[in-house]
């Protein structure tokens, strides 16, 4: 019983540290990353579709992507997408192929983005310790039911602490490595 709680917190807080990955993904440095377009949607005959499964998105140099629609007819319908999506891009289609080059952040800009994952890995360090909280909330009511002693109670508590622990010192070194990235120039 106590196992399983404790697979569960474990599992709930890895979910947590590759929901902070995606989040921070998201966020754009100067740097080109194929992730930066991966929530851009495309009108594909009337349906949004991600712009992954209708193009390639490659890494052409350090500031520019090239995206490579699979059919030629939606190069315009890719491009419009990127226009529009709320990352303020101004993409240049060449024949069948679409460069979109990083522009560069003003170091205002960079302190802005710095306050955006900061606050995204205080999210995720609020979410590992509410699952703290619902594991040891569990505990507790074994306790209570005499399924467990306090014993094992007290040992059961003193793990999830250290998963805890674990899991926030590596939100602590993503958040660190984001932050480098986000001031790097």
């Amino acid at each position: 019983m106590i196992e399983e709680i404790r697979s569960d917190a474990e599992t709930r807080m890895k979910k947590t540290i590759d929901s902070l990955h995606t989040e921070l993904a998201k966020i754009r440095t100067g740097r080109a990353h194929p992730s930066i377009l991966d929530h851009v949607m495309v009108d594909y005959y009337g349906t949004p579709t991600p712009i992954n499964q209708v193009a390639n998105v490659n890494v052409d140099d350090s500031r520019t992507l090239l995206v490579t629609p699979w059919e030629k007819s939606m190069v315009q319908a890719v491009e419009k997408a990127i226009m529009i999506s709320d990352l303020g891009l101004n993409p240049s289609s060449a024949g069948s192929a679409i460069r979109v080059p990083m522009p560069a952040l003003t170091e205002e800009r960079r302190r802005d983005l710095v306050k955006v994952v900061k606050h995204e890995a205080e999210n995720s360090r609020v979410a590992v310790r509410n699952i703290r909280r619902d594991a040891n909330g569990s505990f507790k009511d074994l306790l209570k039911e005499k399924e467990i002693s306090e014993d094992e109670e007290r040992k059961a508590t003193d793990s999830i602490q250290k998963l805890t622990d674990k899991y926030i010192a590596e939100i602590d070194k993503i958040l660190a490595a984001k932050e480098k990235e986000m001031m790097e120039i």
